[in-house]
C-alpha cells in the first residue's frame, strides 16, 4: 500500500552527511521527502515496488535507479538520498522477485520489459515533467543498459558504473564460467532479504563451506547443498554454456550500443570485472559520435562502490547538473579520465582511449627469460595442468572474494612461480619507466596432449626484492579440435608504469581456479561431472612473445 510521503527520518539524515562526507560531495541544497511503496504495474500484472525521494525545493530533474539490492538506509542514501538533497527527484525501483516487489527474481533475464514498463508508468505521474536520467552501479547499472534496449525519448542522459550489458559473455568470459564471482554474488543475493545482523554473521561463518564448494564437483550440486535452493538462476547460468541459447539472448544489451543518443558517462576501475565491457561500450558509443565519458580508477569492483565513491559520485552529480538540469558548463576537462598507476601515479586526461602507443615485443626464452631477441626452434617450456589440483587464484579483475585465500585486484602473486604447473619468463631490470596504456597481447605457441584444455595468461611486475605483483589478465577455453598451435589472447586492458629497474614477467598456465572453473580434462559438464584427466602442454617458445602497448613518447602518461 503506498505511503504518505514522510520527512528524513534521523538515520537517513545522518547517511546523507555521512556520504557527502565521505564522497566529498558540495553541500546539500534541499530537504526532501520520501514515499515508500509506491506500485508499478508490469505487463505480466505484477506490481514492482518503487520508493519516490522528493525534494522539497525546486526540482532540478528526474533520476531512474532500479534496484535488485533493496533499499537499506546505506545503499538508499548512496542512490537516492545524495541526489535529493541537491534537488534531484529519484525513482528507487525495486527489481521484481526482490523486497515486495511481485514476480520471480531472474538476474537480468526481465530487466527490458520491466525498463519500459517502469517508464510507462512514470509518464502517467503527475509529478513527472517529460525528461529523465538513469543511474545505475553494477546490476543496477545493468538494468540502465536495459532501458536502452529501446531508448524512450524522456531519457535525457545516463551514467553507467563498473555494469555489464551482455551477462552471458560476462558469465562465460574466455568461454569457461566465472565460478568464484557468479557462486559468491548467487549466495549472498539469495540471502540478502534476511534480517541484517543474521545476514552478515550468517555470511561470514560461511566462508569455509564457500571454500570447499568452490573445491567441488559437480558444481550444481555444490551449489545447491549450501544455497538450499534459494538461487535457482545459478544452476541455469552453470548448465547453459551455449551463449547462442534464446536464454541467454535475453540478457545480451549489445544492440543498445547501436541505439543510444543521448550524453551516456561509463564508469569502471582497472581490477573491476567488468572492465572489458566498460572499454567496449566507451569504444562503440565514441565510434558512433555520442557524447560518452569515460572513466576509469584503480578500484576492484567492491571498491568501486567504496573508495571509488569519492571520484564516481561527484562525477556522477556533476554529468546530471550539466546534462539533466542543464546548469553550468561543460565540467570535465577531456571526456577520457583514467588512473595511472605506477611511479608518479594518479589521473590523466585524455582525448580517447586507448591514446596512440608503440608495440614492445618481449619474447620467453629459456631460462626463464624475456628477451628482445626470439627463442630458437627448438626451445620450449613444458608443464602438467592437473584438475584435481587446480593452479590457485591470485589476484585479477574480477567481482567478489568471499572465500578466504581468494582475493581481487592487485596482489602478490610471487608464490605461482614456484609452482610445477605454471611456466614463467622474466625480463632483465628495466633502464626506464615503461608506460603501458592499452591491451597487452600474447601469442603462445601452444601444444597439449589432451584436447581439453585452458590456457590463463598474466602479465606481472616484478620489483628489486624479487616480489611480483599482477598487471593484466587473461584466459581462454581452448577449442578442442584445435589444441595446438599458435593461441593469439588479448590481455585485459591497463594503464600503468613499470618503474625503472622491476622487470616484467610473462606467466603462464591451465587454468586459475576459483576464479574460473576448471578444465576437467574429459569433455565432460563439470556442472554433472567428477571425473578429470591431466593435460600435458608444450610450449614453443619459437612463435610465443608478448606485445607491450607503450605509450607514444610524446604522450604524458606518467
Amino acid at each position: 500500500m503506498l505511503q504518505r510521503a514522510k520527512d528524513r527520518t534521523f538515520w537517513q539524515r545522518l547517511a546523507d552527511q555521512q556520504w557527502t562526507k565521505y564522497a566529498r560531495l558540495p553541500a546539500p541544497t534541499s530537504d526532501y521527502t520520501v514515499t515508500r511503496d509506491a506500485r508499478i504495474p508490469m505487463r505480466d500484472r505484477v506490481d514492482l515496488l518503487a520508493d519516490l525521494y522528493e525534494p522539497k525545493g525546486p526540482v532540478s530533474g528526474t533520476i531512474l535507479v532500479t534496484s535488485p539490492y533493496g533499499y537499506n538506509v546505506i545503499g538508499a542514501a548512496m542512490t537516492g538520498g545524495v541526489f535529493a538533497c541537491r534537488g534531484y527527484r529519484v525513482v528507487l525501483v525495486r527489481c521484481r522477485g526482490t523486497f515486495g516487489s511481485g514476480g520471480t527474481f531472474e538476474p537480468h533475464m526481465r530487466d527490458v520489459d520491466d525498463a519500459a514498463d517502469i517508464v510507462a508508468w512514470m509518464r502517467e505521474q503527475p509529478w513527472f515533467d517529460g525528461r529523465f536520467a538513469a543511474h545505475g552501479y553494477s546490476s543496477v547499472g545493468f538494468a540502465v543498459w536495459a532501458s536502452l534496449m529501446d531508448p524512450p525519448p524522456e531519457l535525457v542522459t545516463a551514467v553507467i558504473a563498473c555494469a555489464p550489458y551482455d551477462f552471458g559473455a560476462f558469465v562465460y568470459t574466455g568461454g569457461a564460467f566465472q565460478l568464484s564471482t557468479m557462486f559468491e554474488w548467487s549466495f549472498v543475493t539469495s540471502r540478502q532479504e534476511e534480517p541484517l545482523l543474521p545476514r552478515i554473521l550468517g555470511v561470514l561463518s560461511s566462508r569455509g563451506r564457500v571454500r570447499e564448494a568452490l573445491a567441488a564437483l559437480p558444481l550444481t550440486d555444490a551449489a545447491d547443498k549450501l544455497m538450499d535452493g534459494k538461487a535457482p538462476w545459478y544452476r541455469e547460468w552453470v548448465s547453459r554454456r551455449d551463449l547462442g541459447d534464446p536464454w541467454w539472448q535475453r540478457a545480451d544489451l549489445t544492440d543498445a550500443l547501436e541505439r543510444v543518443h543521448v550524453p551516456v558517462l561509463l564508469q569502471g576501475g582497472w581490477q573491476d570485472g567488468f572492465l572489458r565491457q566498460t572499454l567496449a561500450g566507451y569504444a562503440r558509443l565514441a565510434g558512433r559520435g555520442v557524447d560518452v565519458g569515460l572513466t576509469m580508477g584503480p578500484w576492484t569492483h567492491a571498491q568501486g562502490g567504496a573508495a571509488g565513491a569519492r571520484v564516481l559520485l561527484p562525477e556522477a552529480l556533476a554529468w546530471f547538473d550539466e546534462h539533466l538540469a542543464g546548469s553550468g558548463d561543460r565540467r570535465r576537462a577531456m571526456p577520457v579520465k583514467v588512473f595511472v598507476s605506477g611511479p608518479g601515479e594518479g589521473w590523466r586526461d585524455l582525448p580517447a582511449w586507448p591514446p596512440a602507443t608503440v608495440d614492445q615485443v618481449f619474447h620467453p626464452r629459456s631460462g626463464k627469460t624475456l628477451a628482445a631477441q626470439p627463442a630458437q626452434p627448438g626451445e620450449v617450456g613444458e608443464f602438467t595442468y592437473d584438475p584435481a589440483n587446480p593452479t590457485p587464484t591470485y589476484g585479477g579483475a574480477f567481482v567478489t572474494q568471499l572465500s578466504p585465500g581468494v582475493s581481487a585486484g592487485y596482489t602478490d602473486d610471487s608464490a605461482l612461480a614456484s609452482r610445477p604447473d605454471v611456466l614463467t619468463f622474466t625480463s632483465d631490470p628495466l633502464t626506464a619507466q615503461l608506460a603501458v596504456i592499452g591491451s597487452p597481447v600474447v601469442e603462445v605457441g601452444h601444444g597439449s596432449d589432451n584436447p581439453f584444455a585452458d590456457l590463463f595468461l598474466r602479465l606481472s611486475e616484478v620489483d628489486a626484492d624479487g616480489r611480483s605483483r599482477n598487471v593484466s589478465d587473461g584466459y581462454v577455453r581452448l577449442d578442442p579440435s584445435r589444441p595446438t598451435g599458435v593461441v593469439r589472447l588479448e590481455l585485459d586492458p591497463v594503464a600503468h608504469c613499470f618503474a625503472p629497474g622491476n622487470r616484467l614477467r610473462l606467466i603462464i598456465a591451465g587454468g586459475s581456479h576459483p576464479r574460473w572453473e576448471r578444465n576437467l580434462g574429459t569433455g565432460d559438464d563439470p556442472a554433472t561431472s567428477t571425473r578429470m584427466q591431466p593435460s600435458h602442454r608444450t610450449i614453443d617458445l619459437s612463435t610465443t612473445r608478448v606485445l607491450v602497448p607503450v605509450a607514444h613518447p610524446g604522450h604524458d602518461a606518467g
